[in-house]
């Protein structure tokens, strides 16, 4: 591993190391969260650890764990997929805490599912086999086709949760509720702004590669600005979760489900 870093990059990995941990633990805590839909609870808990898991997963990268030490390439942290369906789900579920999921939602899950097989099915196969293949531009799990998968079912899921939203808020009057849909609107909007500057860094990167034969990662500035992208959003993620946690147990009630 090149020891030759600057004070910022090791400030950049503890800021980043730090949010790991927090969203790990503020995860962890909604699937105790007693209040809320339990189901909504568990998938923010999934999306919060499930980001933070990937963030761990660039700072390995970053720190040139892989290269170092290929027999940790693969580690099965790397999530990308499941970002879309668990942000989905978390909203819908806790738009409407009555829904159970059916198969018919099993479809959402399939590409999530593989792309965590395919990781524990690379990492246990011997390093020889990690360092020769795995990732490629047609991967779908892992690559720039994975990445182009990641970027438009995000977009997509984020647009159906937002629709979610404006939908239950014309049907809808009760103080409380609206309250719950301006927390769930501030959620997906920020989100997605957030996004779409982590987008940015995503496009110009590629461009720069495969266009213009420009490696940027290689820049600095470059690379420690598009890390801090991806960290903003499981930082958002932090605080957000932090936030319901704590005072907004008074907007999201214990739920009372009629069982039918």
């Amino acid at each position: 591993m090149d020891q030759s870093h600057s004070i910022y990059f090791y400030l950049l990995m503890t800021i980043m190391a730090i949010t790991v941990l927090i969203s790990l633990t503020v995860g962890s805590l909604f699937f105790l969260k007693s209040t809320g839909s339990k189901r909504g609870n568990n998938f923010f808990g999934l999306l919060q650890i499930a980001f933070g898991l990937t963030l761990f997963h660039n700072i390995l990268m970053l720190w040139g764990v892989f290269d170092a030490y290929p027999q940790w390439k693969f580690l099965p942290v790397y999530f990308t997929l499941t970002f879309p369906v668990f942000t989905f789900y978390y909203v819908k579920c806790t738009l409407y805490p009555q829904y159970r999921l059916k198969w018919s939602d099993f479809k959402h899950f399939l590409l999530p599912i593989s792309q965590l097989i395919f990781f524990v099915l690379y990492f246990i196969r011997p390093v020889a086999d990690k360092i020769n293949g795995g990732r490629s531009f047609y991967n779908p799990f892992f690559g720039a086709f994975e990445q182009t998968i990641y970027i438009l079912s995000f977009l997509g899921y984020l647009y159906f949760a937002d629709r979610y939203i404006r939908h239950r808020k014309s049907h809808i009057s009760q103080p409380i509720v609206q309250k719950q849909i301006w927390y769930l609107k501030k959620f997906v909007k920020v989100l997605l702004y957030l996004f779409l500057v982590h987008l940015g860094f995503i496009v110009i990167d590629y461009a720069g590669y495969e266009i213009f034969n420009i490696n940027l990662q290689s820049s600095k500035p470059f690379a420690g600005m598009g890390a801090m992208s991806f960290t903003a959003m499981v930082i958002w993620l932090n605080i957000y979760g932090f936030q319901v946690l704590i005072w907004g147990r008074r907007i999201f009630p214990k739920q009372r489900i009629k069982r039918y």
